[in-house]
């Protein structure tokens, strides 16, 4: 079998792109495919063509953007420093993905509440980086560059801390009474995040 097409890969890109904007607004239950059929331009059989379900597409834009948040770690911890400096450039390398991915943030967000046939998925996905971590954690608090705390707990402490407040930035807005997502407030939630791990964890 020859390459595909490259009209097809471009489609099949767009699909997954509008897919992902719906399915971040609405959820798997309150997306249809014909919405997202009319948002790219094709009848609903030929969306059908190359996703021949919704489950389908929906499973297919969910590992694609775990599979970037996979990489995007995979690439932060490839050249393994000591102590602090790691951890700090995993944060912001985390902080950096979720910022400029806002409708993964909420597509998380669903995935972790609703729990749906992908989740298992996704998990297996990721365990091995959160395996790596934990025994990195591990042997960095043995050695002394650490604190010691539970890993796995810190790891799961990080992640909630860099994707909570975006994924609950309407909340947010009310309690702060300001929007939250604007550069400058980024920018002081980075740094302030950053400088009460750094404060728990640096000997």
């Amino acid at each position: 079998m020859g390459a595909p097409e490259p009209e097809t890969i471009g489609t099949k890109a767009q699909i997954l792109a509008v897919a992902l904007r719906y399915f971040a607004a609405d959820g798997f239950a309150g997306t249809s495919l014909n919405d997202i059929a009319d948002a790219v331009g094709l009848r609903r059989p030929s969306l059908l063509h190359h996703f021949p379900s919704k489950e389908a597409l929906y499973r297919a834009v969910v590992l694609d953007e775990f599979g970037d948040w996979s990489e995007l770690l995979g690439e932060a911890i490839g050249t393994v420093e000591h102590g602090w400096s790691q951890l700090e450039k995993v944060l912001r390398a985390a902080f950096r993905f979720f910022e400029d991915r806002p409708e993964f943030v909420r597509l998380a967000r669903r995935e972790a509440l609703d729990t749906s046939s992908v989740t298992d998925e996704i998990s297996a996905a990721l365990r091995p980086l959160f395996e790596r971590a934990v025994i990195w954690l591990q042997a960095e608090m043995d050695a002394g560059t650490l604190r010691r705390y539970d890993p796995a707990q810190l790891i799961l402490t990080g992640y909630g801390a860099v994707l909570s407040y975006l994924s609950d930035a309407a909340l947010i807005t009310g309690l702060l009474k300001a929007n939250p997502l604007t550069p400058k407030a980024l920018a002081v939630r980075r740094e302030h995040v950053v400088s009460v791990l750094r404060a728990a964890l640096e000997p």
